[in-house]
């Protein structure tokens, strides 16, 4: 399928941007180290020492000098060197249970794509009645799929498999535009859905933990920091408003202001049938998918659904929450894939470990890294002294207003460096920051945490942005027009379900 290549001077200009930034970055972190280390007096030595660690690591993790999950063992490994802490300690958040939720959850998502069960169910959505061939119907539909996809795989890998399909489904408007106006209505509206597909992946992570490793960073603070468990279900009371809401607001101003109500995108029908069509019958593979999947979906959510009519006291729920975690479940789910056999008398089986090996691991790595430099400090009391300074500096005296400033802080760091970076080094602050205010952390984590994926303004605010914008059919200007007014919107649609319904979530099931 044909692609329209990037515009030269467009990539050149990114290009030429990533390197810089990456060679700023590589001379920067030793100054950054070197400054804290001698600045930092007032701290006792082992948060001074962290401290200066973590000023290197972050200036790394923003101008991605080095691949981000080198950058976090490097910075584990310094505070070793250094005294920070021994070895066993340091490296010890490796092996968090969510580690486990990353890795069995990234299995069962190549499992998806390998047997392509995402297409399936992407043209089955498009194809759904109703759709048809009316432009804003289209957009409505393909900007759903990629979130609801996104809600359980990687959002770079939904936006790469749903970008072939849009321009598919561009290529009859363009036959249409015989006339200037014709050509404008088609290039705005070609520039419209591809920024949906981008969007609504990042959007639809938010719903569930698994939907985004930014989620799964914030929700291990906060367990580790607060001693409270995010369940999957708690997650998702909150998550899935999120997304309804933020999803409705980008909708709304596509259909408002790109739109043409008038217009028939003529064969698209016939396009999506054909995909459809030539997808073939249910396979042994996708049906032995299907079966592990539902097997995680049901018991992530069943614990919390249990909770919430029987009361987390409930000894049914003590068992369920003991017995079958999220990690345990996302490995036993895992762990069907290569026990459903799709060809008993020749061994074949859902999966294989080639493709198993596949996954992201850099994730994994990039989490427990993350999270043993701010277990660390912790530890060392480098986050209660900052978090002192930021009360005193900020002012902020209310749960909302942290849940406010929270969202706000990492959105904004969201749109020049990566989501996962961000939830690092936002989330552990805003915990300490609440500690020394007397503000219950949890629910302000909750929001810095989901800020965490709202970069919409910049290609490289997020590689789904990235994958849209060197098409070449998506301008810079429209990015960043539609961009900025989705970030107002979605950190809007954070404060006001974190704040309204965290604490309905927070007492139902705490």
């Amino acid at each position: 399928m044909e692609t329209v290549p990037p515009a030269a001077p467009a990539g050149d200009a990114e290009e030429r941007f990533d390197l810089w930034r990456r060679r700023i970055g590589l001379a920067a972190a030793p100054v950054a180290f070197a400054a804290v280390w001698l600045l930092a007096t007032g701290l006792e030595t082992p948060a001074r020492r962290l401290g200066a660690i973590l000023a290197a690591v972050v200036v790394l993790w923003v101008s991605e000098a080095l691949p981000m999950a080198i950058t976090a063992f490097l910075g584990v490994a310094a505070a070793v060197v250094l005294g920070v802490a021994p070895a066993q300690a340091a490296f010890a958040p490796f092996a968090d249970p969510l580690v486990f939720l990353f890795v069995g959850t990234f299995i069962l998502a190549r499992a998806i794509f390998f047997h392509r069960l995402d297409r399936r169910f992407a043209f089955a959505i498009l194809g759904m009645r109703g759709v048809g061939e009316r432009p804003g119907r289209v957009l409505i539909a393909y900007a759903v799929t990629a979130g609801t996809i996104s809600m359980w795989i990687s959002n770079t890998a939904t936006t790469a498999m749903m970008f072939p399909i849009g321009v598919a489904l561009l290529r009859s408007l363009e036959s249409l535009s015989v006339g200037a106006s014709s050509r404008g209505r088609a290039t705005g509206f070609a520039a419209a859905l591809l920024l949906s597909n981008a969007f609504a992946a990042s959007i639809g992570g938010l719903a569930t933990p698994v939907g985004t490793p930014p989620n799964l960073i914030g929700i291990g603070f906060i367990r580790q920091e607060t001693g409270v468990d995010v369940s999957f279900f708690a997650w998702m009371a909150l998550g899935v408003p999120v997304v309804v809401l933020t999803l409705a607001a980008m909708l709304t101003r596509f259909r408002v202001s790109v739109v043409d109500r008038t217009q028939r995108l003529d064969g698209v029908a016939a396009f999506v049938a054909a995909e459809r069509a030539a997808l073939g019958p249910w396979t042994r593979g996708q049906v032995n998918t299907l079966i592990a999947f539902a097997f995680a979906v049901t018991f992530w959510v069943l614990p919390g659904v249990l909770a919430l009519l029987l009361g987390g006291d409930h000894p049914l729920c003590r068992q369920l929450a003991s017995a079958l975690p999220e990690g345990v479940v996302a490995l036993l789910a895992a762990g069907l894939l290569f026990l459903l056999p799709t060809d008993l008398r020749r061994m074949e089986f859902t999966l294989d470990w080639r493709e198993a090996v596949q996954i992201d691991w850099w994730i994994v790595f990039l989490y427990g890294g993350g999270i043993a430099l701010g277990t660390l400090a912790f530890k060392t009391g480098l986050a209660e002294a900052l978090g002192y300074r930021l009360t005193s500096l900020l002012g902020v005296q209310s749960e909302l207003g942290l849940i406010a400033l929270a969202t706000v802080i990492a959105t904004l760091l969201s749109e020049t460096t990566s989501n996962t970076a961000s939830a690092n080094m936002v989330v552990p602050v805003v915990i300490a920051f609440a500690h020394s205010s007397g503000i219950d952390p949890v629910l302000p984590a909750v929001a810095a945490t989901m800020g965490a994926s709202l970069g919409f303004m910049l290609p490289v605010s997020t590689p789904c942005n990235a994958i849209v914008y060197a098409s070449g059919r998506v301008p810079l200007t429209a990015m960043m027009r539609h961009g900025i007014w989705l970030d107002v919107a979605g950190v809007a649609a954070v404060i006001a379900v974190v704040a309204l319904l965290g604490p309905l979530v927070r007492g139902a099931l705490g």
